[in-house]
């Protein structure tokens, strides 16, 4: 008997299961409002420089004002980090000042000098009631901060990968579950009243740390609580709850348009988690393999009564529960690292296959889901277009991956992906609606691979070092994702650029999934030895059985959905 026997023992996919899983997607709903908030606390409004300081008492109308300090460029409109020295008072003459386009011609023919925006800048809030750019005037020669801000962000959540995934295989999923609940609540609540951009900033990283901690030890409870036959569908079920998370976010930045106030609206639900987290049961998996057996047996009872199925529960004991571990018990004596993730040629090929795969995906992904202004459209519906593309791209990618595999379906959702970003260089740049289109058509390819992305490599780490795995390989994708957002800024010096370095990642990294190992319908390994046995075709019978047994179960559980 193996625990995934055990876990059918106590009920499979009963009560216990949906609620757990139930309470732990719920969260993942607000997981797009941080990943995606700078969209909408950081939008760069209109702007130009202010008039001079001793205009302002003048008796002159705003636009007598701007027609006389700030010049307009080749299309008539105001340049915005530019103004003139000096007043040009001769441009209210009727026959100067007859409309913009004699005023960029008046502004053209006379040798006039320039200067950056010595007072402040002037902003047009008519979409929105503040943003952090208008509040702390990121926009000029400060306009790369709004870039970093993002980065800084994310920079958290590549920390939380590495904290939060060492310290989940030490001292349990729960826990550490519960304190990624509390830090997001906590920095999302003082982002909201930040009043300087470093301290703002400050408290981001903090959510960005949280963000981690969420993920990686929420997904690990699902994971390790399910039976192998579901373990796609409950998977994919996280992966639509994000979807969700996109749209949900749309409406409330709708409705609250004010940066604090949406920061904070996104941030309050944490509290409520954190709340009820505290019912959740610690990984069985992971007290077994850390000595714990006697609360193993307990949880598993407790699960057992759960779902209605006292009696099953009660037979189990130390010595069916180490029997069941035996080999994993065995082999999980000592202390695991990092390290391990390189010991062998086949943990070490897996790895390096595997964080390529995750920092491409994450890095084109926010390349595009980051920079939603530059297509013309409006922002609240953009977000809408790209959070419900999600939807169709991720049934195709669980029904791909049920039926074709992870391997295939993983490649190919990152070629795809490279490839339609690449096109859309040869595009016109008039031609928006097929920008867009081709854009939007990439993001849900990516959204797709992310998808696969989390499943396919909890079900290639072990047991033993799944965390670390885990948080190693999310390291790698916010390494992308701190790097997609800087990416942008070379399209002032090389308009093309960064759309072939988005669009070139994913095809390269597709390439290397081709060498990963496929996981349909294998149990889950416990040992670095299991990821040895499975990388050179060895398998026991039993394993070949489970996974007979498990396609047929998939079969007959896919048909009515699809």
């Amino acid at each position: 008997m193996a625990f995934g026997d055990l876990l059918e023992m106590v009920g499979g996919t009963g009560r216990f299961q949906i609620l757990h899983v139930t309470l732990l997607c719920i969260p993942v709903l607000m997981m797009a409002s941080h990943n995606l908030l700078q969209n909408f606390v950081a939008p760069v409004p209109p702007h130009y420089c202010k008039a001079h300081k001793n205009l302002s008492r003048s008796q002159l109308s705003q636009e007598e004002l701007l027609l006389i300090t700030v010049p307009a460029d080749q299309s008539g409109k105001p340049l915005k980090c530019l103004r003139y020295i000096t007043p040009q008072w001769h441009l209210l003459d009727l026959n100067a000042t007859s409309g913009l386009e004699k005023q960029g011609d008046a502004g053209n023919s006379l040798a006039v000098e320039l200067q950056g925006c010595m007072d402040g800048w002037s902003y047009n809030m008519t979409n929105e009631s503040s943003s952090i750019v208008s509040g702390w005037d990121l926009v000029c020669d400060l306009r790369s901060l709004k870039q970093m801000g993002q980065t800084i962000y994310m920079g958290g959540v590549l920390v939380g990968a590495v904290v939060f995934g060492d310290l989940s295989d030490r001292y349990g999923r729960r826990v550490l579950l519960l304190i990624s609940y509390l830090l997001m609540a906590v920095s999302g609540t003082c982002a909201a009243f930040s009043n300087s951009f470093s301290l703002f900033c400050l408290f981001r990283f903090g959510c960005g740390m949280a963000l981690s901690g969420q993920s990686l030890n929420g997904f690990s409870l699902i994971l390790e609580w399910i039976p192998t036959s579901v373990r796609t569908i409950f998977g994919t079920t996280a992966g639509y709850c994000y979807t969700m998370g996109q749209l949900i976010l749309a409406a409330i930045a709708y409705f609250i348009r004010d940066w604090r106030w949406l920061t904070l609206a996104v941030s309050l639900p944490f509290y409520v988690f954190f709340l009820y987290s505290w019912w959740f049961y610690e990984s069985s998996r992971w007290l077994v393999l850390n000595n714990r057996s006697e609360e193993a047996i307990r949880n598993l009872k407790s699960v057992a009564k759960f779902n209605g199925r006292h009696n099953e529960g009660e037979k189990i004991d130390i010595k069916m529960l180490e029997e069941s571990m035996k080999k994993e018990m065995s082999c999980s004596q000592g202390s695991y690292s990092a390290l391990d993730l390189f010991r062998t040629t086949t943990m070490r090929k897996m790895t390096v296959c595997l964080s390529a795969v995750w920092l491409s995906t994450s890095f084109a992904y926010y390349g595009l889901a980051m920079d939603m202004q530059k297509f013309g459209v409006d922002i609240y519906l953009m977000q809408v277009i790209f959070g419900a593309v999600d939807i169709p791209a991720k049934v195709l990618i669980t029904v791909s991956m049920s039926l074709i595999g992870r391997r295939p379906s993983q490649s190919g959702a990152l070629i795809v992906a490279g490839v339609t970003i690449l096109i859309n260089l040869m595009v016109p740049d008039d031609q928006q609606t097929a920008r867009t289109c081709l854009a939007v058509l990439g993001k849900g390819c990516l959204a797709a691979s992310f998808n696969c992305c989390f499943l396919y490599a909890g079900e290639l780490f072990p047991t033993v070092i799944r965390q670390s795995g885990m948080g190693f390989v999310s390291m790698m994708a916010r390494v992308g994702s701190m790097v997609a957002p800087m990416v942008i800024l070379t399209e002032d010096h090389i308009p093309w650029l960064p759309a072939l370095i988005y669009g070139g990642a994913p095809i390269l990294s597709g390439v290397a999934a081709m060498f990963l190992p496929e996981t349909l319908g294998s149990s889950l390994p416990d040992t670095i030895q299991d990821v040895q046995d499975r990388g050179s075709g060895r398998s026991s019978k039993m394993r070949l059985k489970k996974a007979i047994t498990f396609q047929e179960k998939s079969t007959n559980h896919l048909k009515p959905a699809v």
